[in-house]
């Protein structure tokens, strides 16, 4: 009897263990929003590619990232320019820089700057460049002014040399090399 009993109390509780199993998975919502984010693979004037552009909104602008290989080396240009088309081999597809404040060009420049001026690229001897920063008052919105998203879009494009940061168009950073639609 001390069997029987047994034998039916393990089945019940391994009856009872398989249903609680069964049970679906309740789905819960949840309010926390996702940032904007948008990418641009970065090629230059043979088609080549150098890698990508990673760019995530943040509270006072676009945090954009880097991870390129394969530039010369040397210091240059960067800048967002005012169309999201990039046809090598001079990439003038893209555009003038972006420039939704109608303001001057380059950081230094007392009459600037251009939502679209960015930092210099320093690339070293093996041409990688992986690289972190802020583009202040950017953003991915697409209802905004100053959104990298509007209606014909914008580029990252790279210059052939430095970057003045003050004379007005494009701070006489050279040719363009290299160049990516932000999607």
């Amino acid at each position: 009897m001390k069997k029987i009993s047994l034998m039916s109390l393990s089945l019940l509780i391994f009856v009872a263990g398989c249903s609680f199993f069964d049970k679906k998975e309740e789905k819960v919502a949840v309010n926390a929003s996702t940032p904007l984010t948008a990418t641009a693979k970065v090629i230059g004037a043979n088609n080549e590619s150098y890698g990508n552009a990673y760019l995530q909104e943040e509270d006072n602008g676009v945090m954009m990232t880097l991870a390129l290989t394969g530039l010369p080396p040397g210091t240059h240009g960067i800048h967002i320019h005012e169309v999201g088309k990039c046809e090598p081999p001079k990439f003038e597809s893209a555009g003038a820089h972006f420039n939704p404040t109608n303001k001057e060009h380059g950081k230094l420049n007392p009459n600037g700057y251009h939502l679209g001026d960015l930092p210099n690229l320093e690339i070293g001897e093996d041409g990688n460049v992986d690289l972190n920063f802020l583009a202040e008052g950017l953003t991915l919105q697409k209802d905004q002014p100053n959104s990298l998203l509007d209606s014909d879009g914008s580029a990252i494009v790279i210059h052939e040399s430095a970057d003045d940061y003050k004379t007005d168009p494009a701070g006489n950073s050279g040719a363009r090399i290299a160049c990516g639609a932000i999607q």
